[in-house]
């Protein structure tokens, strides 16, 4: 019953949801309520819009809480007594300086890019095996494409080879109904030879009927033949789908595989990953000479944060990050700046979700009003819909 009464508590802010409101009306014009099946579905489509614009501002509210606090920690900080900012202050410059140190060396010619540096750290138990994957892929990708190429080329052969085979039974037909055509001539001019003249046709009939036997046994064994390798080259052929069809499956999934590796690693080739690879290893040599200064800067951030944990500070994390902003106004002010934006952000994204539930409670309110008779329906439905 929560969600429930939190749709139909009381009216707060109406101006703020008309237009969102305005939507939902003209949806509802074209519903017609006495129809179980649109005024259910109009029904769940308010709860669902509510709900979600309130799991929406719960989130939002954290949120705003916590840039809140970033702002309240400014506070805190600048309303410092002197000797506590002085004693703060003196630690965040040796941090500053330590940082300043480090981008130095960090910027010098030809030095791997951080980014990149540090992706590969994070990947460097798998990069080896990665571009041993990404070898593999393309040597598989080559094999497979010359695969398909190959059973394309045997598909064109066959595929040829079935038109010849469509072609000659059909000659071979053509020229059984020729041979026959003739036989039928033959006897009707024996028949006339028989009985218009009283000729003696035996040898006729035979000689005719002999020939058209021998003709039409040599056709038809031609046809036999032609018809057996059809069904061979079509067997054949559906083989040749099947077994394309198979490679093809395999080309996707390795073009797949191949794909998702180079996103992984952030690369475009197996080569291209071992230059980087090669890259890091040197540059992995070369920044364990940085180790003593980060080792410096760790124990200076520890200090920072002990320091910090002894006044109202809800993030200290934040500051040990930010160091310069404890000894660089113009850095403070752009953090008071970004963090006010912020805010403003999340306080016209949490408007807007409340115009959504404000509208889609409203929504709702006025169903009811208008048709009472379904006031306990909405009701199980907006229960049954809490508990999913």
């Amino acid at each position: 019953m929560g969600f429930w009464k939190k749709l139909f508590g009381r009216d707060e802010d109406r101006e703020t949801y008309e237009s969102v409101l305005e939507s939902l009306t003209d949806a509802e014009a074209d519903i017609d309520m006495t129809d179980d099946e649109q005024r259910r579905s109009h029904v769940t489509n308010c709860l669902e819009q509510a709900k979600e614009a309130s799991g929406e501002l719960s989130r939002l509210n954290r949120e705003y809480a916590l840039v809140t606090s970033y702002l309240t920690d400014i506070e805190e900080v600048e309303a410092l007594p002197d000797e506590e900012r002085e004693a703060l202050n003196a630690i965040a410059n040796r941090l500053v300086a330590l940082g300043r140190e480090r981008d130095k060396y960090r910027d010098r010619k030809n030095r791997m890019k951080d980014s990149d540096y540090y992706r590969m750290r994070k990947q460097e138990s798998e990069v080896a095996e990665g571009i041993e994957k990404l070898r593999e892929c393309e040597r598989y990708g080559e094999l497979v494409r010359q695969d398909m190429k190959r059973l394309d080329r045997e598909h064109s052969a066959y595929i040829f080879r079935r038109g010849e085979l469509e072609s000659m039974l059909n000659n071979l037909r053509g020229m059984a109904v020729i041979f026959l055509t003739a036989l039928a001539a033959c006897v009707v001019i024996l028949l006339v030879l028989q009985f218009g003249f009283h000729m003696s046709t035996q040898a006729g009939y035979i000689i005719s009927v002999g020939a058209a036997v021998i003709a039409i046994l040599f056709l038809w064994s031609k046809y036999e033949d032609a018809e057996q390798e059809k069904k061979r080259v079509e067997k054949t052929l559906n083989k040749l789908i099947l077994i394309h069809n198979k490679v093809k499956i395999r080309y996707v999934n390795n073009k797949n595989l191949f794909e998702y590796l180079c996103i992984k690693y952030n690369t475009t080739s197996a080569a291209e990953l071992e230059k980087l690879w090669n890259r890091y290893s040197r540059e992995k040599e070369e920044r364990r000479e940085f180790a003593e200064t980060e080792a410096k800067m760790d124990s200076y951030r520890m200090q920072l944060k002990n320091r910090m944990a002894n006044y109202r500070i809800t993030d200290p994390d934040r500051w040990v990050d930010r160091p310069e902003a404890l000894t660089d106004p113009r850095e403070m002010v752009e953090i008071r700046h970004e963090l006010i934006l912020r805010r403003q952000t999340l306080r016209k994204q949490m408007d807007y979700n409340k115009r959504i539930e404000d509208a889609s409670r409203d929504e709702l309110m006025k169903i009811v009003k208008r048709y009472p008779g379904y006031a306990v329906e909405i009701l199980s439905m907006a229960d049954a819909y809490e508990d999913a």
